[in-house]
């Protein structure tokens, strides 16, 4: 028997028509994307979309550059869509060098906090604007 390739588009949508792996899920996966920009002396960081061992990189370097540039940095978490314990560790070790605030942190990452207890160690603030005031 041949290969078809007529049905190679049939196999890699389901009835619904959506492509397998967005039916499978519910919604199509997020990439992750990292924003930098000063504002008030302060280096804000935006994060939004997934972060776990394969997408934390370039988030990592953005947070690094920040803190070896600006004595604050403001970690804007509001559009961070999933984070594991990859993203946790790297707040953590950036918290440490005293210059971290984390702001408007999504659901998913509020969640993430309170259950490890992070929530009390870290600077979560409501807006990006309240943390560079803190």
């Amino acid at each position: 028997m041949s290969w078809d390739e007529t049905a190679t588009p049939a196999l890699l949508t389901a009835s619904s028509g959506k492509p397998v792996p967005e039916q499978a899920t519910g919604e199509t996966l997020r990439q992750s994307m990292v924003i930098r920009y000063e504002c008030c002396g302060a280096q804000v960081v935006e994060a939004s979309g997934d972060y776990d061992l394969d997408s934390i990189g370039p988030l990592a370097a953005a947070l690094k550059t920040a803190t070896q540039t600006h004595p604050k940095v403001i970690l804007d978490a509001s559009g961070v869509t999933f984070a594991d314990s990859t993203f946790l560790s790297l707040v953590i070790l950036i918290h440490q060098t005293g210059k971290l605030r984390v702001a408007a942190p999504s659901e998913r990452v509020r969640r993430l906090c309170a259950i490890t207890g992070v929530d009390d160690v870290l600077q979560i603030r409501e807006t990006v604007d309240e943390a560079i005031a803190s």
